[in-house]
């Protein structure tokens, strides 16, 4: 069985690309970027003829309507997801046939109340159990997505389904989970993405767990924060994305258009810390182009927003397909020239330092706050000593625990969320912003105070 992950490392997901028969193939939870698949199909010989979804997805949105319209291929989708446009429901524990494969569609509810696993089988090869966020390499996807009232319940089903959904497979069977490390849908740390049922039953924590109550206690407490715009997600796939087509790319501003079309738009700069650090539109929105732009721009931009881009060489095409990802669809335009032009043309730059170590000491020495804007895990594994604790994500609703009467120095891990936090602190009028290039590491690096703690 000839199978082709698509990895999304910012979103931590795969989608997969089986061979069934000579020319005919199988796509396994696609995403809105639908050209890599059309692409790869193409190059292999290969037509689309079956898109297989495994849940309703609230981390982006689905491919499975672009991709259909592209190939005329077959959607399947659970029956209780309730879909609002064409496609085949599928019932718990159906069979059907593909080019001479038998696909199994398994009930495995938990981390949705609708999830469907699909097992592919062909002659005497291993069954592949494609398994969404069922069951994942090294754990299984969170229960607590749906609403707050939901998750005993789903994390009930989750157990069950982890217990029993697949049993009767041999240990040899593939598994193909779409969730996997670097999701917020997940709380796995490795880098593996693909793995057998045998491994799994030998060394996957969720599956160790015997007591159902012990189970429930504990699988919650091990989930991340939940991005903002997950509750958006699920509507929007549930009703069926719109199609690309019916999207405007962004166009081209000169300098003048640019800023006058910033009053009912947000600038989202996606160039490095260090371009931004040096001179940005003001209040322009700092997200570094990179793998998980994606989350970040919809974790903090609110729905609906119309976008403008400040780009040098990143790809639009790409910031775009980003950004419709995760829902964002109204592309107001891009700077024509850069930087550079608006310069020439006499615009307003702002500035937000990027400093060193040995500068930011220096800064919290004179009555400076520092700003750790990493997520609880990271902070509580090592931080600046007094650091005040504020994710990115909550940085908004939390903004009156800063002062404004003294300088801020926020870092990350790196120097990309902390850049994004100043650009939101600097739109809503905060003054004297640094940013400590390069993150905890260069603190530690440098042997400056810092402090642990317990994670709340």
């Amino acid at each position: 069985m000839n199978v082709i992950p698509f990895v999304h490392h910012g979103l931590g997901n795969s989608s997969y690309l089986v061979e069934v028969g000579t020319d005919e193939a199988v796509l396994v939870d696609p995403s809105r970027s639908v050209d890599q698949y059309l692409r790869a199909a193409e190059d292999r010989g290969w037509r689309i003829g079956t898109v297989l979804e495994t849940h309703l997805h609230a981390d982006f949105v689905s491919g499975v309507r672009e991709v259909a319209q592209a190939t005329d291929a077959d959607i399947y989708v659970p029956e209780e997801g309730q879909l609002r446009f064409p496609h085949r429901p599928v019932k718990p524990g159906e069979r059907f046939q593909v080019a001479g494969f038998d696909v199994e569609a398994v009930a495995s509810p938990g981390h949705t109340p609708e999830h469907l696993s699909y097992v592919l089988r062909t002659g005497q090869e291993p069954p592949a159990l494609f398994s969404g966020g069922s069951l994942i390499v090294g754990g299984a996807a969170r229960t607590d997505l749906i609403a707050p009232e939901m998750t005993e319940s789903l994390t009930h089903s989750l157990f069950r389904t982890l217990r029993t959904a697949f049993s009767s497979l041999p240990d040899e069977t593939l598994l193909y989970p779409t969730h996997g490390g670097g999701s917020f849908c997940s709380a796995v740390p490795g880098a593996d993405r693909t793995s057998t049922l045998g491994v799994e039953r030998q060394q996957n924590a969720v599956l160790a767990v015997e007591d159902e109550d012990e189970f429930v206690r504990w699988f919650p407490t091990m989930f991340p924060a939940i991005p903002a715009y997950f509750s958006r997600m699920r509507p929007i796939n549930q009703e069926g994305p719109r199609l690309r087509d019916q999207i405007a790319p962004a166009p081209p501003l000169q300098p003048d258009a640019f800023d006058a079309a910033r009053q009912g738009a947000l600038v989202v700069d996606v160039r490095g810390t260090g371009a931004y650090a040096a001179g940005h539109v003001p209040g322009a929105f700092s997200n570094v182009y990179r793998d998980t732009y994606a989350t970040w721009l919809g974790w903090l931009v609110p729905p609906e927003t119309p976008l403008l881009f400040m780009r040098d060489e990143e790809p639009l095409e790409r910031i775009e397909e980003e950004s419709l990802l995760v829902g964002y669809e109204r592309f107001a335009g891009w700077l024509a020239g850069g930087v550079e032009e608006w310069v020439k043309a006499g615009k307003p730059l702002a500035t937000t330092p990027l400093i060193d170590a040995s500068d930011a000491r220096k800064a919290l020495l004179d009555g400076a706050v520092a700003l750790d804007v990493r997520e609880p895990d990271e902070f509580a594994a090592g931080h600046v000593a007094a650091a005040t604790s504020i994710p990115l994500g909550q940085l908004e609703a939390r903004v009156e625990e800063l002062p404004r009467d003294r300088p801020i120095v926020a870092y990350c891990g790196h120097g990309e969320r902390s850049a994004s936090a100043l650009s939101i602190l600097e739109r809503l009028g905060f003054e004297k912003l640094l940013n400590m290039d390069g993150g905890f590491g260069v603190w530690e690096e440098a042997g400056y105070l810092q402090e642990r703690s317990k994670v709340v």
